[in-house]
């Protein structure tokens, strides 16, 4: 019998703090829950999270604030969030870059998948293929067969080394076996007014970026990078119409609570992101930014979870064998 008398008190410890677990999830929240963006106020990221997390308090009963927290390629905010209580409290709203490709770029003082708890996608960003008006193709297929015939000859404008642009621009001359002359910008805003001046040929970029300059006719636009065409661009072909099968390329973003938070509270957190994205007015919004609001299936925790390992399956080998540092 002594063996079990001394098991009794873990075992009721154990009880209680499972009933305090529970406790906790049922009252959860009971207090205004913070989402780190880990980017300025004011850019895509930070609009997409601020219209969702203003829904979402409508769910939760409690208000979802925005605290931008800056710098290192997005790597200090997510921090922030790894290192904070795993009470449902303190959120990452992330991207692509930030949970998948700093982990080939950077030196993290946190592990983007196991220090996290996938919460729900939110929203998924095509990119689209654009070329100046100048350059010598009409079509994706034409480009393709001008690039290969001309290695090295086409500039294709970044947003910087490590950017999402120039990661989707190695993964087409992967794919296609073309040779691109990279040049790196401080930003979207740079790179296209070179290509608008006949400086820069090429970009890949979120249809968000290249939209306005589309619109106006200043542009050509060869395909989206994806297997759907867009509402907001109808007319503008997907890579797999277009003659490159399979060159899919988007950035998403998503939110993730620290390791370790009960699946009742993220049960909850994702049952507001739900609702956010089932309301008209967070769909509309969503929508004129060119932003693609994934399937009820994909909205979970485990799809999430599912995505962000598909991903970094995907494009670290990439990365890494690249040797890509962000500026």
């Amino acid at each position: 019998m002594l063996p079990r008398n001394l098991c009794l008190p873990t075992l009721v410890g154990a009880a209680l703090l499972a009933l305090g677990a529970n406790a906790t999830a049922q009252d959860f929240p009971a207090h205004p829950i913070t989402m780190v963006v880990p980017f300025p106020a004011g850019g895509p990221t930070d609009v997409i999270a601020r219209v969702v997390a203003e829904r979402m308090r409508v769910s939760l009963g409690q208000p979802v604030v925005i605290e931008n927290a800056t710098g290192a390629a997005g790597s200090i905010g997510v921090g922030r969030v790894a290192r904070a209580p795993s009470d449902g409290y303190t959120l990452s709203f992330g991207t692509w870059s930030t949970h998948v490709v700093n982990a080939a770029t950077l030196t993290l003082a946190y592990d983007t998948l196991g220090d996290f708890e996938p919460v729900a996608l939110v929203a998924l960003s095509p990119m689209v293929m654009t070329a100046s008006k100048a350059f010598p193709a009409g079509n994706l297929k034409e480009a393709i067969a001008w690039l290969a015939a001309n290695p090295d000859k086409a500039v294709i404008g970044t947003a910087g080394v490590g950017s999402s642009p120039h990661i989707a621009g190695m993964f087409f001359e992967k794919e296609t076996g073309t040779r691109l002359r990279f040049v790196p910008y401080r930003g979207v805003g740079p790179a296209m007014q070179d290509m608008l001046a006949g400086r820069v040929d090429l970009m890949i970029d979120l249809v968000a970026n290249a939209l306005p300059q589309l619109r106006a006719g200043n542009v050509k636009a060869f395909a989206v990078l994806s297997k759907n065409r867009l509402g907001v661009a109808p007319d503008l072909p997907t890579v797999d119409e277009a003659g490159a099968p399979g060159l899919y390329v988007a950035s998403w973003q998503a939110i993730w609570a620290p390791k370790g938070t009960p699946a009742a509270v993220i049960d909850k957190l994702n049952a507001a992101v739900v609702d956010s994205l089932a309301d008209a007015q967070v769909v509309a919004r969503l929508s004129d930014m060119a932003q693609d609001i994934p399937a009820r299936n994909e909205q979970t925790p485990q799809a999430l979870g599912a995505l962000q390992r598909a991903e970094m399956a995907k494009w670290l080998p990439i990365v890494k064998t690249a040797a890509v540092k962000p500026d």
